[in-house]
C-alpha cells in the first residue's frame, strides 16, 4: 500500500480557506497527481484542506471521504501548568528550543516526559492521532506491532490524505517511529508539498513503513518560474 501526503494549499486561516494563490496551488498539485493510481483521497475536516483536495478528487473522479482525527493540532498549557510553558506552547519553537538545548533529545524517546511537550495540550492530540490513524491502516491490513506494521491483507492501494503542518508531523513521528521534536525542526514540508510512504513487505509479513519521497513541490516551484517569465 502507498499513502500521499499532500499538505493544503495557502491558507487563509481566519476563514479556514484557500487563497487565491492556493487555489492555483491545489490545481498544480491535481495535475502533479493526474497519473498516480489513486483509488481513495481522504482530507482533514478543515475547510483548507478539504478544498485543497477537491481539485484532486476532481481530477480522478473520486469523492472526498474525511478524517476527522486528522484536523489540525492545537496546543498550549494544560490548565493550572501555565507557569511551566514557554512561547505559549507553541510545538516548533519548543522543539528547536529542546533540541538545541538539550541534544540528548534528538533521538530520546523519553521527549514526552520533557515539561515542554508533557505539559502541552499538543500531546492530546499525539495520542490520538496516533491511536486513530494505526485503526485508519488497519482497514487496509496494516496492524501496528512492536512499531512495525504487520501485513494481514496484502494491498496495493494508492491513497491520498490532505491535511496539516502539525497533524502530517505527528503521523510521520508515529507511523516512522521519530521523534516528535525531531520531525518538528528537521522534517519542515510547504504547502500542497507532497509526501510518500511505502508499505511493502520485504522479509516475512513484518513492513517497515519506507519513506520514499519527502517535500515535493516541483510542481509549486514551476508556478513561480511561470510567473516570473510572464512578468518579464
Amino acid at each position: 500500500m502507498r499513502l500521499l501526503f499532500i499538505r493544503h494549499g495557502e491558507p487563509d486561516y481566519k476563514n479556514d480557506c484557500l487563497t487565491e494563490n492556493g487555489k492555483v496551488q491545489a490545481q498544480a498539485t491535481a495535475k502533479r497527481l493526474a497519473k498516480e493510481k489513486i483509488k481513495a483521497i481522504y482530507s482533514s475536516p478543515m475547510g483548507r484542506a478539504r478544498e485543497t483536495a477537491s481539485y484532486t478528487a476532481s481530477e480522478h473522479g473520486l469523492g472526498i471521504q474525511i478524517l476527522d482525527f486528522m484536523h489540525e493540532i492545537d496546543w498550549g498549557s494544560t490548565p493550572g501548568l501555565s507557569d511551566k510553558l514557554e512561547y505559549e506552547g507553541h510545538p516548533w519553537t519548543l522543539a528547536f528550543k529542546l533540541l538545541t538545548e538539550q541534544p540528548v533529545y534528538v533521538s530520546s524517546p523519553s521527549w514526552p516526559e520533557h515539561h515542554y511537550f508533557k505539559d502541552n495540550a499538543c500531546m492530546e492530540y499525539y495520542r490520538k492521532i496516533s491511536k486513530e490513524f494505526d485503526g485508519f491502516l488497519a482497514n487496509f491490513g496494516l496492524v501496528r506491532q512492536e512499531g512495525l506494521y504487520r501485513c494481514d491483507k496484502y494491498s496495493e492501494d494508492c491513497i491520498a490524505l490532505f491535511a496539516h503542518g502539525g497533524s502530517g508531523a505527528i503521523m510521520f513521528s508515529h507511523v516512522l517511529n521519530l521523534p516528535f521534536p525531531f520531525v518538528l525542526t528537521s522534517m519542515p514540508y510547504g504547502v500542497c508539498s507532497v509526501s510518500s510512504i511505502e508499505f511493502k513487505p520485504q522479509s516475512g509479513d513484518l513492513i517497515i513503513p519506507r519513506l520514499e519521497l519527502f517535500n515535493d513541490m516541483n510542481h509549486i516551484d514551476k508556478l513561480k518560474v511561470e510567473k516570473l517569465c510572464f512578468e518579464k
